[in-house]
């Protein structure tokens, strides 16, 4: 198996927002949702700032169509979680 390495930011655009993102996600995740007490609005500040960074350079490498594909799923598990609502 191979080891994963650390990304030096200087290479990666968007390093820096994916960290703090992790760290956000790691925390929430450590402190409250495996302690039942959590929120879904949760370090969403930080995917968005992430996300946004990413579909640029995505869209240079004409790979956006990830994230459409990620958003459409989104939109769609929205619809079903009105339903049942």
């Amino acid at each position: 198996m191979g080891v994963l390495k650390k990304k030096d930011p200087k290479t990666s655009p968007c390093a820096v927002l994916r960290a703090a993102y992790h760290d956000c996600f790691n925390r929430w995740y450590s402190e409250k949702f495996v302690k039942g007490k959590w929120d879904k609005e949760e370090c969403v500040s930080e995917w968005q700032k992430y996300r946004a960074c990413l579909s640029e350079h995505l869209e240079d490498k004409h790979l956006s169509r990830f994230l459409e594909a990620e958003a459409a799923i989104n939109s769609s598990d929205k619809k079903d979680s009105t339903v049942f609502n």
